[in-house]
C-alpha cells in the first residue's frame, strides 16, 4: 500500500465529511500540519470538531478554518493570540472544551490506541479540591507556584466593568 501522495488535497481524497472530528498536531504554529489544513480549508469542509493544542492564530494554522467558520468545536489546551477564535467564542458561535495539555495529548494517545476512557486525577480527592471556590479559579492552584500581576492582558481575556449602581 502507497502512502505516500502527490499533494493534500489528493490525500485528503474520500476522507473528508461534514461534522468530522480531526485530531491535528503541532505545538503553537510549530510542527502544524499546514499543507493539510489548507486543503480542508479549500474543500469547505465545515462543522468541524478540532483536537489541537490551540487553533493557529487570525491568518494562518488552524486559524484560516476558525475565520471561515468551518470548525463548530475546538478542544484545546490555549486559546492564543487569535482575535477572531475570541470573537466567536464569545458571541456563542463557537464551542470550547478547554483540557490541561497533558489530559489533551493522553486523550489523543488513547483515542488512537482503542482506549475508550481512562481517569485523570486532576484535584479529584485532594485537599484543594474541598477548599477552593471552584468558581472562583481559572488555573488549579495546584499548577501555580509563583504569581505575579502583569501590566497587559491578553487579548483573549475580555475586561467588563460597570458603573456603580
Amino acid at each position: 500500500m502507497n502512502k505516500v501522495y502527490a499533494d493534500a488535497s489528493s490525500a485528503l481524497e474520500g476522507l473528508l465529511l461534514d461534522g468530522m472530528f480531526i485530531a491535528a498536531g503541532g505545538f503553537g504554529l510549530c510542527g502544524i500540519p499546514e499543507l493539510l489544513i489548507d486543503a480542508i480549508r479549500g474543500a469547505g469542509t465545515k462543522d468541524l470538531t478540532i483536537a489541537s493544542n490551540n487553533c493557529g492564530v487570525d491568518d494562518f494554522g488552524l486559524g484560516v478554518l476558525l475565520k471561515r467558520k468551518q470548525i463548530r468545536k475546538m478542544i484545546s489546551s490555549y486559546v492564543g493570540e487569535n482575535a477572531e477564535f475570541m470573537r466567536q467564542y464569545l458571541s456563542g458561535e463557537l464551542d470550547l472544551e478547554f483540557n490541561p495539555q497533558g489530559t489533551l495529548a493522553e486523550r489523543m494517545r488513547a483515542g488512537g490506541a482503542g482506549i475508550a476512557g481512562f481517569y485523570t486525577k486532576t484535584g479529584v480527592g485532594t485537599v484543594v479540591a474541598g477548599s477552593l471556590d471552584p468558581d472562583q479559579i481559572h488555573l488549579p492552584g495546584i499548577y501555580a507556584h509563583r504569581l505575579i500581576q502583569g501590566e497587559h492582558e491578553k487579548r483573549i481575556e475580555q475586561r467588563t466593568t460597570r458603573a456603580a449602581a
